[in-house]
C-alpha cells in the first residue's frame, strides 16, 4: 500500500469518526443544551474533519513535492506550514465563534476535543493497517543480483 492509499484510508476513518461525533454529539448536545448544543456539536465535528483533510492534503503535497524523500527540508516546510495554518485557523475559529450566542461553548469544546482525539486515533489505525515497508532490501532475482552472476 502506498502513501496515497494510506491517506485515503485516513480520510475515510476520519470521516467515520466525524460522522459518529456529529450524530452522538448532536443528540447529547440537543438533550443538554437544546438547539445551541446540537449546532455546536455539528460545527465541532465539521471543523475536526476539516483539520483531518488539511493534514492528509499537506502530507500528499509534501510527498509529491519532495519526490518521496521524507528527509527533504521541503517535506518538513510543507508539513509545518500546514500545522501553522491549522493553528491560526483554530485561533481564528475560536475568536469568531467565541461570542456567538447561538452556540453552546461546552458542547463545542467537547465536540472539538472528541474530533481531535478521534482523528489522531483514525490516523493511527490507518497507518497501522497500511503495511508500508520501511526498508527496500534487494530480493533474489533482482536486476542487480543477475548482473553479479553474469560477471562471475
Amino acid at each position: 500500500m502506498n502513501v496515497e492509499k494510506t491517506l485515503k484510508l485516513s480520510l475515510l476513518y476520519g470521516a467515520a469518526v466525524s460522522i459518529l461525533i456529529a450524530i452522538v454529539g448532536s443528540v447529547v448536545g440537543a438533550l443538554v443544551a437544546g438547539l445551541a448544543g446540537l449546532l455546536s456539536a455539528l460545527i465541532g465535528a465539521a471543523v475536526g474533519f476539516l483539520f483531518v483533510g488539511i493534514t492528509a492534503l499537506s502530507v500528499l503535497i509534501a510527498v509529491r513535492t519532495s519526490k518521496d524523500d521524507p528527509s527533504s527540508p521541503v517535506f518538513f516546510v510543507i508539513i509545518m506550514g500546514a500545522w501553522l495554518v491549522k493553528l491560526v485557523g483554530f485561533i481564528g475559529f475560536v475568536a469568531v465563534f467565541r461570542g456567538v450566542d447561538a452556540l453552546d461553548p461546552v458542547a463545542l469544546f467537547v465536540a472539538l476535543v472528541a474530533a481531535a482525539v478521534g482523528s489522531v486515533g483514525a490516523d493511527v489505525v490507518a497507518v497501522l493497517r497500511s503495511r508500508i515497508p520501511y526498508a527496500d532490501p534487494p530480493l533474489p532475482g533482482d536486476a542487480a543480483d543477475s548482473s553479479d552472476r553474469a560477471s562471475s
